[in-house]
């Protein structure tokens, strides 16, 4: 079955207060599988299910980083449940966020922890996601990471060119897998990060294998001896082969 994109994994000073954010954003619910790392996934939800992608919020260390490479895109329904959404966030304890975008149809806002994510203006193909729209990676070369990503995980293109990539689940369910063109230097370390479940009878080793031949790296990141595997996609973005739960 390959790999499955399951969440996206948060680095925190806090996990609890951060995931409780998240949960009240996206109106998930919570759960722990123990310390220091909160769940943030749909009410009722029988993870993994492709059609969302969850957020894990684990407390770190020293989550500190230069820039960030991944984000979240949340959708909205209507030019008032924008709004409506925005404020609310702030009544959550997000704030308005300026990294040069200048005059958008976006608001750009940063959770309580200074992650930056974007609150999209209503838009047909993020009709049918779920809260999430997409997860965005800031990259060089879109159309290199699509090809990477779409044979890492199966995921079908939707748009791809020089500037800007778009993959979604061939399910056609769930939120999108973005890649757009930035300049400048690369993030020393990304606080946000994709996390990939192996299919039912599928071997990590022989996945993590399978990534190492497309192009991704082993990666040192101090997790010691950990069940699951970090590596690096072609750009250096660090993501984890998790080991499926018996």
């Amino acid at each position: 079955m390959g790999l499955q994109l399951v969440q996206v994994n948060i680095k925190a000073r806090d996990d609890v207060v951060l995931g409780r954010f998240w949960a009240d954003a996206l109106g998930w619910g919570v759960s722990s599988e123990g310390p220091g790392v909160t769940n943030v996934e749909p009410v009722g939800f029988d993870w993994p299910d492709p059609a969302a992608v969850c957020v894990d919020v684990v407390t770190v260390s020293d989550p500190e980083t230069v820039r960030y490479r991944v984000h979240l895109d949340l959708a909205t329904e209507s030019e008032a449940h924008q709004a409506e959404l925005v404020a609310r966030l702030k009544e959550l304890g997000a704030t308005p966020a300026d990294i040069g975008q200048g005059d958008v149809p976006w608001e750009v806002m940063a959770d309580p922890e200074g992650n930056v994510f974007c609150v999209l203006e209503p838009r047909e193909v993020y009709r049918d996601t779920g809260p999430i729209a997409a997860v965005v990676v800031h990259c060089a070369d879109p159309r290199a990471m699509a090809r990477f990503w779409g044979e890492a995980i199966g995921w079908t293109p939707h748009e791809v060119s020089d500037g800007f990539a778009r993959l979604r689940c061939p399910l056609g369910v769930g939120p999108y897998l973005e890649f757009c063109r930035v300049s400048g230097p690369p993030a020393v370390r990304s606080r946000l990060h994709l996390d990939l479940l192996p299919g039912v009878g599928d071997d990590q080793e022989a996945e993590v294998a399978r990534l190492l031949s497309l192009g991704a790296t082993h990666a040192d990141v101090g997790q010691g001896d950990v069940p699951w595997r970090v590596l690096a996609d072609p750009e250096g973005n660090h993501f984890c082969v998790l080991r499926r739960r018996s």
